[in-house]
C-alpha cells in the first residue's frame, strides 16, 4: 500500500513541477513579446551619469521579430552614423569615421555598450531571454506597488550567454519587466536594471525609463529613455542588411 502512495505522490509531483517551469517561461515570454512586438521602431535618448560628469546620446532603433535589430546612433556629432546590427547570432558595427563594417566576436557581448552601463547584449540582445534560459519561480513580490513574479533564469549549459544568473521582476497584470538583477558566473551581483514612467508608447502600457546601476561602481548609472515607440509596422528586410549599415538615417 505504502508503494501505491508513493507512487501517486511522484506521479502528481512530478508534473506539477513541470507546469511551474512552462508558466516561468510563459510569464517571460509575454513580457518579452509585448516588449518587442512582431516588429518594433523607436527613438530613444541615453544618459550617461557619472560622478564628475554626464553625456547624452539620442538613437534610432528598429526590430523585426526575434532576430533582427538596428540602431542608429543619430548624436552627438562625434558618434553621429555609428550603427550596430544584429542577424540572429551575428553583430555587426559599421564606423563611419573609418567606413568599416566590423563583425563583433561573442566573447564582447559583455562589455560595455558605447561606454554605457548597458552591454552590447543588453542593446543588441544577441542572446534570448525566452530560449538561452531555463525560467522558474522564486517568490511573489512587489515593485512600486505593483504584484511582480519574481522568475529565476540560469543558463542552459549550450548558451553562450553573458550572465550566470538573472532575477526578473515581472508585472503580473501588464506583464512588464520591471526590475532585474544581473550575476556573474561566480553568482556576484553585476548590474541593476529598474524599469518606470509607465506609460502608453505605440498603443502598449509600457516603462519609458529604464535605468541601469552597476553594483561595484558608486556613482555611475545609464538611464533610456523612450522619446517614440511604434509596433508592427512594416520594415523591409533590406533595413537589417550589411550594405543597409552605411546608408541608415
Amino acid at each position: 500500500m505504502l508503494r501505491f502512495r508513493l507512487f501517486f505522490s511522484v506521479l502528481f509531483f512530478f508534473p506539477a513541477l513541470f507546469s511551474l517551469a512552462q508558466d516561468a517561461r510563459d510569464v517571460i515570454k509575454k513580457a518579452d513579446d509585448k516588449a518587442k512586438g512582431k516588429s518594433s521602431q523607436a527613438i530613444m535618448t541615453i544618459q550617461i551619469i557619472r560622478p564628475s560628469w554626464t553625456r547624452e546620446m539620442s538613437l534610432k532603433t528598429w526590430s523585426k521579430g526575434n532576430d533582427l535589430a538596428l540602431i542608429l546612433i543619430t548624436a552627438p556629432v562625434k558618434d553621429k552614423g555609428i550603427v550596430y546590427l544584429k542577424r540572429k547570432k551575428e553583430v555587426w558595427n559599421w564606423i563611419p569615421t573609418i567606413e568599416r563594417n566590423i563583425k563583433l566576436p561573442p566573447s564582447m557581448m559583455g562589455q560595455s555598450w558605447m561606454g554605457t552601463d548597458f552591454t552590447n547584449d543588453d542593446l543588441v540582445k544577441e542572446a534570448s531571454i525566452v530560449e538561452d534560459y531555463n525560467h522558474s519561480f522564486l517568490a511573489d513580490a512587489a515593485i512600486d506597488g505593483r504584484d511582480c513574479y519574481l522568475v529565476q533564469m540560469i543558463p542552459k549549459p549550450e548558451a553562450a550567454v553573458v550572465w550566470g544568473k538573472v532575477l526578473l521582476w515581472v508585472d503580473k497584470k501588464e506583464f512588464l519587466m520591471l526590475h532585474g538583477e544581473y550575476f556573474d558566473e561566480s553568482g556576484k551581483l553585476v548590474n541593476t536594471l529598474h524599469a518606470s514612467d509607465v506609460k502608453l508608447l505605440g498603443g502598449r502600457m509600457l516603462p519609458a525609463r529604464l535605468e541601469m546601476v552597476p553594483n561595484d561602481k558608486k556613482g555611475n548609472k545609464t538611464i533610456l529613455l523612450y522619446r517614440e515607440l511604434s509596433f508592427d509596422k512594416p520594415i523591409a528586410d533590406e533595413v537589417f542588411s550589411i550594405q543597409y549599415m552605411s546608408k541608415v538615417q
